[in-house]
């Protein structure tokens, strides 16, 4: 299997210690099913070519200018030189300037997730120290990277051997919960409600499986596609809408009488085998031989 290409490459460093190291995307779109768009008619595929507005003509990528438009109209131009040129620290140092508890960190900040790991052999070692030192405290480290060309604050939790990258979203990206919830009303609860609820929720409750949630969208639309290219009857199902709740407490009954109980994972059910093994190994089997007891 070929390497996967590295999307950055530079150092990480914690205090004084530095390490050279890679940075790999941690997910992919590749398999995802994509479009062309077609002319009517012709069926010719259209590129999304950029053209000159007041000519009409097609202008060559390489041929774009970058402007920054201070006044209506007028623009200053930046060459990919001048670009280049702007650097900080974060273009090729990650420096951890802070340690904080990863379960502390509000979800709601975490963006894009990515791996990273040491960049040669050399590199092994410096960065074992720092992986091990993290997951010992059960710490993640803060720091910043520039990626596409903006600087991101990152979050570097140790996973596996390496360590799992995620891009934090700015402050003044995120919208807080509280417009959003302002309708909810508050108020006292049917405890007996919440109860069969809870009951519901532990029935339901299992291991995090990843693997058990497919796109099916993606998997319906690779249908669609198979069955136009073999000219095929399509047949779309129909998704129906919930029946509006008349009678809560009613749903919630009924709901526990359909809920499966909780799947057991392979892992749990190996150690739970395990266990049962060695309760069966520490049982004495039949009389035990006693040195030295009259016969």
């Amino acid at each position: 299997m070929a390497a996967p290409r590295s999307s950055w490459k530079g150092y990480l460093r914690v205090s004084l210690v530095s390490c050279p190291v890679r940075l790999y995307p941690a997910f992919s779109s590749a398999e995802k099913i994509s479009f062309h768009n077609l002319a009517p008619g012709s069926m010719a595929r259209i590129s999304m070519v950029p053209t000159d507005p007041t000519t009409g003509k097609p202008v060559p990528r390489d041929q774009l200018l970058k402007g920054y438009e201070f006044e209506k109209g007028r623009y200053v131009i930046l060459s990919e030189e001048e670009l280049e040129k702007v650097q900080v620290e974060s273009n090729r140092v990650i420096d951890v300037t802070q340690f904080v508890d990863d379960d502390k960190v509000d979800p709601l900040y975490l963006d894009s997730p990515y791996w990273l790991a040491p960049d040669g052999k050399i590199a092994n070692e410096t960065f074992r120290v720092i992986v091990e030192a993290m997951r010992r405290e059960a710490k993640s480290g803060i720091g910043r990277l520039v990626l596409s060309s903006r600087e991101r604050a990152v979050l570097l939790s140790p996973r596996g051997k390496g360590i799992m990258i995620r891009t934090l979203r700015a402050s003044e990206e995120v919208r807080r919960e509280d417009p959003y919830f302002e309708d909810i009303e508050e108020g006292p609860l049917d405890q007996s409600a919440v109860a069969l609820a809870r009951q519901i929720v532990v029935q339901k409750s299992s291991d995090f499986d990843p693997k058990l949630f497919e796109d099916r969208y993606q998997a319906a639309l690779s249908e669609l596609v198979k069955a136009k290219i073999k000219g095929e009857r399509i047949i779309t199902p129909q998704v129906a809408e919930p029946a509006p709740i008349i009678d809560l407490m009613a749903a919630l009954k009924k709901s526990l009488e359909t809920v499966k109980p909780p799947a057991v994972s392979k892992a749990k059910r190996a150690r739970e085998a395990a266990g049962e093994a060695a309760g069966q190994k520490a049982k004495p089997h039949g009389r035990a031989k006693v040195k030295g007891s009259a016969r």
